[in-house]
């Protein structure tokens, strides 16, 4: 059971950047008496610097592919000491090392999916929809960059991660546009070439889905999250608590379902007359039925709390 904390506006005032959900991550992590948790996407370092502040006991390993959210993290938790391990890498190799390596130390797994504001912020890293440049990766050294996905897939290609990453409806008319138009050196190109093509009327920018699309075709950010997923269901960690922050569908609903399975104890096929695969196959239990969406002063005060949600999981092996 997740208890709602009551707000504290101060935090909001003190901060540099306001990390989404910072309540419910903090009530997640309550039960982290000591040990270290991960934080798979560390950015500014909000929410590591929450969860340190409020458990004089627990370590923390924080993870970035970017260069430029190690160099900010590690100042702002500099004060922090030894209690602090920063590591560059992607989080799903990065944090399957760490389990390997600390075991049962490791109490806790935070990752916070998507682009960071960090990275929204900073207009030549190509995210926005206004930004002067392509780009969108979130390690600057990686070797695709939406100028590729944007000026060089093919047509089908493009409308195959429009439609499947971004949900965008009439994908083949976008991706055909694209085609036709380019070559695109800029975001702001691009969303001006395809803005009559989207739907009008939505809180979001029309062109919000076809960069979100790119976006994830060049982070692998699915395939990414999976993997984390998988290292977690790998590890020999007897208890651990694992909290997931999303901010689509397409991650909530692989963060759902893994989820699920994880707390199925029968995995026979539906139509099985019988069990005979045990019935023991739960390595814990869902903490959160239903995702924890932001309080109403976090949603005035952070436009980009109104689509996260964070579901929760509790591993206890035997």
């Amino acid at each position: 059971m997740i208890r709602r904390l009551k707000p504290k506006g101060r935090f909001v005032q003190e901060t540099p950047h306001i990390p989404v959900l910072y309540r419910e991550v903090i009530e997640a992590f309550s039960v982290c008496k000591e040990g270290t948790i991960i934080d798979c996407t560390m950015g500014y370092g909000g929410h590591s610097s929450l969860l340190l502040d409020n458990n004089g006991a627990l370590n923390l390993i924080g993870i970035d592919q970017d260069p430029t959210a190690i160099n900010f993290s590690s100042k702002r938790l500099d004060s922090y000491g030894n209690r602090v391990d920063i590591r560059r890498g992607r989080f799903s190799e990065v944090a399957r090392d760490a389990m390997g390596e600390k075991g049962d130390q490791i109490c806790g797994v935070l990752a916070d999916i998507g682009v960071s504001s960090l990275q929204l912020d900073q207009r030549e890293r190509g995210f926005s929809y206004e930004s002067d440049t392509l780009d969108m990766r979130m390690n600057p050294d990686a070797p695709l960059s939406a100028y590729e996905v944007v000026n060089e897939y093919s047509q089908s290609g493009l409308e195959t991660i429009l439609r499947e990453y971004g949900e965008v409806t009439n994908a083949r008319k976008v991706a055909e546009t694209m085609v036709q138009r380019r070559p695109f050196c800029s975001a702001k190109e691009l969303s001006n070439a395809i803005f009559h093509l989207m739907p009008k009327g939505k809180k979001i920018h029309p062109s919000t889905l076809v960069m979100q699309a790119i976006r994830i075709e060049v982070n692998d950010e699915l395939g990414e999250l999976t993997r984390l997923l998988d290292a977690i269901e790998a590890s020999a960690i007897k208890t651990l608590r694992v909290a997931i922050i999303t901010f689509h569908s397409l991650e909530d609903r692989i963060v759902k379902n893994r989820f699920s399975k994880w707390s199925k104890n029968c995995i026979c096929p539906d139509d099985a007359m019988r069990c005979t695969c045990g019935n023991n196959h739960s390595i814990g239990k869902v903490i959160t039925k239903k995702p924890l969406t932001a309080q109403d002063d976090e949603l005035r005060s952070n436009s980009r709390s109104r689509s996260a949600k964070l579901r929760i999981f509790e591993i206890r092996r035997d």
